[in-house]
């Protein structure tokens, strides 16, 4: 598999140098009274913010100072092109940082922050790939259908896209059905106990959602990697949603041994409020005696879909990216990525960027888009095990939909159609 070009800028070595005043004024929030951060844009990226740390000018820098990373942009050969594209119109790129002292958000609407200046960093991404930024190839794999649709997996890399997988959706036997039968045969003349029955397993049934599977599969038609659906998307009493006391879960799967073992987990729900969103928390598991590592908790936007990013060196934000809360990677030698535990990290000696997958929101057509870092994929099954991952989390959105309203056919199995 070849990989596509990315690049990762990074924003770092920030710190605010202002005089201090003998005597601040009380109306005035100064820097030396109160923590400062900025804000930092490139162009249609998302905003991001970061804590900055605030010397007086009389000081200098300390040399042994620990640089904290700001801000982490990733671009591909396409933005690239686009950020560097020079037309009447517009002018050369730039980063525009902006400085706040005070506190972070907004309060009914007004930003908390008090604005203590703005600058704009000029960018020259002539020749990016091979001077200032970080190098960052990834494998970019495109869904052909909706995940429930059992669709292939193309790999992309520029206009040629080559078929790598195959997904298959299906339901696992829970026993409803097969007991739902029992008790039309054992009962035929108990109408009324027969229907009493049928309605409470119409409305047990209306208020969960279980038995999802997915399985990726090589061209050869081997089975590379799973997902399954262990815990339950029910609703929460006196609500139509999963709330986040109790998510529903999925396992994600890897064959090795000629079974199938854990990888990771995958927790979501719907959160309350003004977001409505999917909440969402991934952790890996490295062993069945080890305690598992949160990779990314965060929120997507149940309306518009976003992304679901894991990315060891990046900040947290509405895209879903986030800081994990163990970023070390154990001292020891990875062995084969046959081994589902050692091929990936934390096992690996790699930080940084490792995937991500953008969804689309309710209602429309997602055909998730899968992006995973060179450095975490040694074989077939590495990427595969992202790419069930990122059917999840687009299976997700529909788990956690609200209970008053109806899936599509396909996420349906045949005894609750019968119930609905």
């Amino acid at each position: 598999m070849d990989p596509c070009p990315f690049v990762r800028l990074t924003v770092g070595n920030l710190a605010l140098k202002i005089p201090v005043a003998s005597k601040p004024a009380r109306s005035v929030v100064h820097p030396s009274l109160s923590p400062c951060f900025c804000k930092i844009k490139l162009k249609n990226f998302p905003l991001q913010t970061a804590v900055v740390p605030y010397f007086p000018r009389e000081n200098q820098f300390p040399d042994n100072q620990q640089q904290t990373l700001a801000a982490t942009f990733h671009l591909s050969k396409a933005d690239i092109d686009k950020l560097a594209q020079k037309s009447i119109f517009s002018a050369k790129p730039c980063l525009k940082i902006a400085a706040y002292t005070g506190r972070r958000g907004s309060t009914c609407g007004v930003n908390s922050g008090c604005l203590l200046g703005k600058v704009s960093v000029p960018l020259d991404l002539a020749g990016t790939e091979s001077k200032a930024s970080e190098s960052d190839p990834r494998f970019v794999f495109q869904f052909d259908g909706e995940p429930e649709c059992s669709p292939q997996v193309f790999q992309i890399r520029g206009n040629i896209r080559q078929p790598v997988y195959t997904c298959k959706f299906s339901f696992r036997n829970t026993g409803d059905r097969n007991q739902g039968s029992s008790s039309l045969r054992s009962e035929p003349s108990s109408s009324r106990r027969w229907l009493s029955s049928f309605g409470s397993e119409r409305e047990r049934l209306g208020k969960e959602r279980k038995g999802w599977s997915i399985t990726v599969h090589d061209l050869s038609g081997s089975p590379v990697a799973a997902a399954k659906m262990v815990t339950p998307f029910v609703a929460s009493p006196g609500s139509g949603r999963v709330s986040r006391s109790n998510p529903g879960s999925w396992l994600i799967l890897r064959p090795g041994g000629g079974t199938w073992k854990p990888w990771g987990r995958l927790e979501a729900w719907r959160e309350r409020g003004s977001s409505d969103g999917l909440g969402y928390r991934f952790e890996l598991i490295p062993d069945m005696s080890a305690a598992a590592i949160v990779l990314a908790e965060s929120t997507l936007s149940s309306s518009k879909g976003g992304k679901f990013v894991i990315d060891l060196g990046g900040r947290s934000g509405s895209n879903g990216r986030v800081t994990p809360r163990s970023a070390t990677s154990p001292a020891c030698s990875p062995r084969s990525s046959g081994d589902f535990r050692y091929g990936l990290w934390p096992f690996a000696m790699h930080q940084g960027f490792v995937m991500s997958a953008g969804v689309e929101g309710e209602g429309k057509c997602s055909k998730p888009r899968v992006e995973v870092s060179v450095q975490h994929v040694n074989c077939t099954e590495d990427a595969a095990a992202y790419v069930a991952l990122a059917a999840t989390v687009d299976l997700s959105i529909d788990a956690c939909r609200l209970f008053s309203q109806r899936l599509r056919k396909e996420l349906c199995n045949h005894h609750q159609e019968l119930l609905g």
